[in-house]
């Protein structure tokens, strides 16, 4: 019998994963890795990363939800597959079903199942979300981070751009990123 290991993931950096990770070791995990800010649709994370490189077969990987592992159902059932394949067993905390053994038929079709409805859920956050969004911008609200292309900004990066200068170049002489460069320039063509 190995070691239960943890994973938590907290989607911003302004997010504690302190309560994850509390639940995670109350639960028998010995070692917790935790990343902040990184997305679970990505299948390299950098703490994750190190989780899957410390894993040995017999070890146990616990998670609070498949969701924060796995932002989709392929990249979930890759994720239960590769486990399974190195006789390491998944748990979440709050999904008791997927602690199966993935080896068999049924055991991986469970899986599957409950991938979709992670991604189910993933998917409804994301509905509700832009349905908000679209309500306060009807009432005339606007959300999100302010631009930090101000119109100084802007003429400036269209006048270095007319005078044949990358985005990149662009950006680092405005102290921002070049995709805000590149937003500000295609939405102000002339």
């Amino acid at each position: 019998m190995g070691n239960v290991i943890g994973y938590a993931r907290v989607s911003t950096r302004e997010q504690n994963p302190q309560s994850q990770e509390a639940e995670l070791e109350a639960a028998g995990a010995v070692r917790v890795f935790v990343d902040h800010g990184e997305s679970s649709r990505m299948a390299s994370r950098p703490q994750w990363d190190a989780c899957l490189d410390y894993l040995r077969g017999g070890d146990t990987l616990l998670v609070r939800a498949l969701d924060r592992v796995a932002g989709s159902e392929r990249l979930a059932i890759e994720i239960i597959r590769d486990l399974g394949a190195r006789g390491i067993r998944l748990r979440s905390l709050t999904e008791p079903f997927l602690d199966v053994d993935t080896s068999t038929p049924m055991g991986e079709a469970i899986v599957g199942i409950m991938a979709v409805l992670a991604q189910l859920r993933v998917a409804t956050i994301r509905e509700n979300t832009m349905r908000g969004l679209a309500h306060a911008r009807s009432q005339g609200r606007v959300g999100g981070r302010p631009t930090v292309m101000t119109p100084e900004r802007v003429a400036a990066a269209k006048k270095m751009r007319s005078g044949g200068q990358s985005l990149a170049h662009i950006a680092a002489v405005l102290g921002v990123g070049k995709s805000s460069v590149s937003r500000a320039l295609s939405r102000d063509p002339e």
